[in-house]
């Protein structure tokens, strides 16, 4: 056989297996990029996001939190507002009334001295008997009691004046009943004791006699 010939044959089988690897390396790549082409890692896909009946569910939830939490906050306001007040009316109540039981105790004083001045009165003015002295304690008395009232009206000590007035139970009290002589049955005819009031509030009732029909 032709020595070319033979050569020619050993050579063809070695181009081959020398072209396997290059084959071997494009099959490889072809598969290497069809793995980068395909489906992505799951562990990487997106989370599914909540349906439209949890989202609404949600909404509905969270609406009903907030008009609770309004309502709360309205009722503390308000529930605020009423402590608040009620405590500006305690100390208001605490300025005007705290003199209170000085009052009826000063009421008193005032009563021994009205009887008082009305007896110097009495005797002071006998056209029988005029006694300069007496006449001047009677003054004195008087002016002492004027002012006495004075300083009462500054603070808000008023004396009622119930004669002729309709009978009361919050400001008088009753001790006696006379004859409607002229007066309306039910009506204050006379005081034996007179009331006071502090800044409209009765702390000391008038002891009245209260006018009714007379029987025959």
């Amino acid at each position: 056989m032709d020595p070319e010939v033979t050569q020619l044959r050993f050579c063809v089988p070695s181009l081959y297996f020398r072209g396997c690897p290059c084959a071997f390396s494009t099959a490889a790549q072809q598969r290497s990029t069809g793995d980068e082409c395909g489906p992505e890692d799951p562990s990487e896909e997106p989370k599914h996001p909540l349906s439209d009946c949890a989202l609404e569910h949600k909404a509905i939830k969270l609406e009903e939190q907030v008009r609770d939490l309004t309502e709360r906050y309205r009722r503390a306001l308000a529930d605020s507002e009423n402590v608040r007040r009620r405590t500006q009316k305690f100390v208001e109540d605490a300025k005007l009334f705290g003199i209170q039981s000085f009052c009826r105790d000063l009421v008193e004083v005032a009563d021994i001295l009205e009887k008082t001045t009305e007896s110097a009165a009495g005797h002071a003015k006998e056209p029988s008997d005029p006694n300069p002295t007496l006449k001047k304690i009677y003054e004195g008395l008087s002016l002492i009691e004027a002012k006495l009232q004075s300083v009462f009206a500054k603070h808000g000590l008023q004396k009622m004046n119930p004669v002729g007035g309709r009978y009361d139970p919050y400001d008088h009290e009753i001790i006696c009943h006379v004859p409607a002589e002229g007066m309306q049955p039910g009506t204050v005819a006379l005081v034996t004791q007179d009331g006071y009031k502090l800044h409209g509030r009765t702390i000391r009732h008038a002891l009245v006699g209260v006018a009714v029909e007379a029987q025959e």
